[in-house]
């Protein structure tokens, strides 16, 4: 069997400032913050806003706290959520990037829907690993009225996440938690016969160990310069937990695994997809979707400031299928 054709699209350019450059073009959180209306809206994140170096209003992401407001604060403003917490030392999301993953996600279903971005409660996604915060089911309803079932290995994170669906008026409606209780599978014993999901996505752990997650943080942390050691950072920026930014065999690994069980339910399933945030893991990702017989690849690249990022998406469905596909689940 041929290798899947794989084809790649960059962002639209987008205004570049402060490492928030060439989002979406959709993506709200272009250009500088506006602390002034966030705070308005948000009066807790004031005592969390600093002056940087280049003499702007910014916040120190190298505090847990100041993160975690923040990010209510954007939600708040931005996509009308007025309550989103999240238990201690679980990983708090930066939200312009998770938005940009949703946007060209339904990008990605407008090819399939004559170049049309669908939207509204018809169109079912999965979010694989939904965590504590939940940020991938808010965002994607707020921005495209889609349903969301939300999956996860770790009770907590269900709780957490369910916490936040049912605090928020409305979202109970379109928003599903559900726990997979086998750490060893993904996709096996979630989905009931009669499901059909018209997109996954997923944020896979990347780090293949606890030291390596780490390590990782504090290399990034000298990078940047922020490394001051008299100052005691968080053990990893943003927090998170073992499920959350580890697993044996790393990325790479989990990528294999969710791509061999996604053959399974190939036919629920219109696109599947999942952040790489390695490139150096690609071959590897399309070694194994050629053997699990994938039809179509593509590989969607992104970025955000100096950060590169992509997401690959993948279908078991013919042109013929999918076309049907839309016909009769997207009217």
């Amino acid at each position: 069997m041929a290798h899947p054709p794989k084809t790649s699209r960059k962002p639209a350019p987008a205004k570049n400032d402060e490492g928030k450059g060439q989002l979406h073009p959709r993506n709200r959180h272009q250009g500088r913050y506006d602390f002034p209306a966030l705070i308005r809206k948000s009066p807790e994140l004031a005592e969390f806003v600093i002056i940087n170096p280049y003499g702007k209003e910014s916040i120190d992401f190298a505090n847990p706290d100041a993160v975690k407001v923040f990010n209510l604060a954007l939600l708040r403003q931005f996509y009308g959520i007025q309550h989103w917490d999240i238990p201690a030392d679980y990983l708090c999301p930066p939200i312009p990037g998770r938005a940009d993953y949703l946007h060209y996600l339904a990008d990605l279903l407008a090819e399939d829907n004559g170049g049309n971005l669908p939207k509204g409660p018809r169109i079912q996604a999965l979010d694989i690993g939904v965590g504590a915060n939940c940020i991938y089911p808010l965002l994607g309803n707020r921005e495209y009225g889609w349903r969301f079932l939300g999956s996860d290995i770790a009770a907590s994170a269900i709780a957490s996440a369910k916490a936040i669906v049912q605090s928020n008026p409305g979202l109970a409606d379109v928003i599903e938690l559900r726990q997979q209780t086998d750490s060893n599978h993904i996709f096996t014993g979630l989905l009931h016969s009669d499901e059909r999901i018209d997109v996954t996505l997923c944020n896979p752990p990347f780090h293949a160990s606890a030291d390596e997650a780490s390590s990782g943080s504090k290399r990034k942390w000298k990078n940047l310069g922020k490394l001051d050691p008299k100052r005691k950072l968080p053990v990893l920026n943003f927090g998170g937990q073992a499920a959350e930014l580890w697993c044996k065999g790393g990325e790479a690994a989990f990528v294999s695994k969710l791509v061999a069980e996604s053959a399974q339910v190939g036919q629920q399933v219109l696109w599947f997809s999942s952040l790489i945030s390695k490139s150096g893991n690609l071959p590897g990702v399309y070694s194994a979707l050629k053997k699990a017989g994938a039809l179509q690849v593509k590989t969607v690249g992104m970025a955000q400031g100096q950060k590169q990022s992509r997401f690959v998406a993948w279908t078991f469905q013919t042109d013929e299928q999918r076309q049907q596909w839309r016909r009769e689940r997207w009217g």
